[in-house]
C-alpha cells in the first residue's frame, strides 16, 4: 500500500476490490487482439487520517494518457456543459480580451474554444499527442506535456502568467498532487483562479457508481480532504458547486490563501459530508456491497435473456464500461457489440473483454431486443437519440445505480 497521495499518511485501508482489469481506455485495434494485455489490480482505499479515497495501486500516467481515445465532443451534453462553464468562468473572473487561460487535460479543445470565441489567449496542456489536431481545428494550441511545476515554469517563461487555469475531469487523474499545485503557484497570476470539476464522492456513493473506479481515477474527491490538501500548499477552496452532469460532480474554485473570502457553501458542504459519515470507512464498505449485488443481478439478467434467445447489445463505450464489463466478465457471447458515437473507438474492441465497437447507427439498423447502457450517466441523452428504437419496442437496461429495464 502506498501512503495517502493527499496527506502522505500511512493509515490507508482497502475497502473494495474489483479484481485485475486492463486500462480502461486502451481499446484494441483488430491486429492487437492476439497480443497480451497488461492488467492491474483495481482496489480502492480510504485514508483514515484525512478521509481521502484513492486507488491502492497507481499506474503511471504515461501508460494511460500518452495516447487517448476519449473526446469531450462525443457527448452533446458534455460539450454544452463545457461551453457553459467557459461563459461562467469569464463572468466570475472578469476575464478581458487577451487574458491568458490554460486548460489542463484540454482533450479536443472543447472548453477552450469557448474562450477563443471571446478573445482570450488560450493554451491546452494535453499529454495525448493524437488529440492535438482535434484541438487545433477549434483554434486551440496545445502544449503536449504533463502539467506540474517544471511545465508551469517553462510556460510562464514563454507565455506569461495565467488569469485562469481549468481542469475538468482531470484532477482525479493526478497522483503527484503536490507537484501539480506547485505548478499552479508557478503559473497563476497573484489573484488568479483555478477551476476544477471532478466526480463528487457523495454522488458516487448515492449512485453506487462503482464503475467510475478505474486506473485513470487515482482519486475520488470529497470537499473536506480537497480543502485540506489545498490549505497545506498555500491555496484555499473559495467556493464549491454541485453539478448534475456525470451522475454528480463537484466544481471547486481555488485561489491563493487570503485573496478571496471563502463562500459559506464550502463549510456547509464539509459539514454535510461529516453528517453523512464520510470521514469514516462505513459508507465505503456499503458501496462495495452494492457493487457485488449489482454484479449478481446484472449477470443473472443477461444470462436469462440469453437463454430466452434475446439479442443484447451495448451503447456507449466509456472508460467506466471497461470496469463494469471486466468486473462481471461480460464478453461478446452476452453482448454482441457496443455502439458508440466516437469515430476514434469504432472498429476497435473493448479492453480485456474484446467486444466489437460499432457506429451508433447500427442500433436502428438491426433493432436488437435490449440495449445495455454502459454510458448510463447520459441516459436521458441516449434514450432521446434512440427514440425511434424505443418507440419500436426496444428496451434499455440501466445497470447502475439499480439494475432496471427501461421500456
Amino acid at each position: 500500500m502506498p501512503a495517502c497521495i493527499a496527506c502522505n499518511s500511512a493509515e490507508v485501508e482497502v475497502f473494495m476490490d474489483l479484481g485485475k482489469t486492463p486500462l480502461a481506455n486502451k481499446f484494441l485495434a483488430p491486429d492487437e487482439l492476439g497480443l497480451t494485455e497488461p492488467v492491474y489490480p483495481l482496489r480502492v482505499a480510504f485514508c483514515r487520517a484525512c478521509g481521502h479515497v484513492q486507488l491502492a495501486e497507481i499506474v503511471e500516467p504515461p501508460a494511460m494518457f500518452d495516447h487517448y481515445l476519449y473526446i469531450s465532443s462525443a457527448s452533446t451534453t458534455l460539450e454544452n456543459h463545457l461551453l457553459s462553464l467557459a461563459g461562467q468562468v469569464r463572468v466570475r473572473t472578469a476575464l478581458q480580451p487577451n487574458d491568458f487561460v490554460i486548460d489542463v487535460g484540454a482533450n479536443d479543445g472543447t472548453l477552450l474554444s469557448g474562450f477563443v470565441a471571446s478573445g482570450q489567449r488560450v493554451l491546452g496542456v494535453e499529454p495525448a499527442a493524437n488529440l492535438a489536431p482535434l484541438a487545433a481545428k477549434r483554434g486551440v494550441p496545445v502544449d503536449n506535456s504533463y502539467f506540474g511545476a517544471e511545465t508551469a515554469r517553462r510556460l510562464r517563461e514563454t507565455h506569461g502568467r495565467a488569469k485562469v487555469v481549468t481542469a475538468t475531469n482531470v484532477f482525479p487523474h493526478i497522483p503527484a498532487l503536490a507537484d501539480f499545485i506547485a505548478g499552479l503557484d508557478e503559473i497563476l497570476e497573484p489573484d488568479g483562479t483555478f477551476v476544477l470539476e471532478a466526480h463528487y464522492l457523495q454522488d458516487l456513493l448515492d449512485a453506487a457508481a462503482f464503475d467510475t473506479v478505474y486506473h485513470e481515477h487515482c482519486s475520488y474527491w470529497a470537499a473536506r480532504p480537497m480543502a485540506a490538501l489545498f490549505a497545506r500548499h498555500g491555496f484555499e477552496v473559495v467556493d464549491v458547486e454541485r453539478l448534475a452532469i456525470h451522475h454528480g460532480q463537484l466544481r471547486a474554485w481555488v485561489k491563493r490563501k487570503g485573496v478571496e473570502t471563502p463562500s459559506p457553501r464550502v463549510a456547509a458542504l464539509v459539514a454535510d459530508e461529516l453528517r453523512r459519515a464520510m470521514d469514516t470507512i462505513a459508507p465505503f464498505h456499503a458501496l462495495a456491497a452494492k457493487a457485488a449485488r449489482i454484479r449478481t443481478e446484472l449477470s443473472a439478467l443477461l444470462d436469462c435473456l440469453k437463454a430466452e434467445g434475446k439479442r443484447v447489445v451495448g451503447y456507449g463505450a466509456p472508460a467506466k464500461g471497461t470496469t463494469l464489463l471486466s468486473y462481471l466478465d461480460i464478453r461478446a457471447d452476452r453482448i454482441e457489440w457496443i455502439a458508440d458515437r466516437s469515430p476514434l473507438k469504432q472498429g476497435r474492441f473493448t479492453p480485456g473483454t474484446h467486444i466489437p465497437i460499432v457506429a451508433a447507427e447500427r442500433v436502428l439498423a438491426e433493432m436488437p431486443d435490449y440495449v445495455l447502457l454502459l454510458a448510463w450517466n447520459f441516459v436521458d441523452e441516449i434514450v432521446s437519440q434512440l427514440a425511434a428504437y424505443r418507440d419500436a419496442g426496444g428496451k434499455f437496461i440501466r445497470p447502475v445505480p439499480e439494475v432496471e429495464i427501461l421500456a
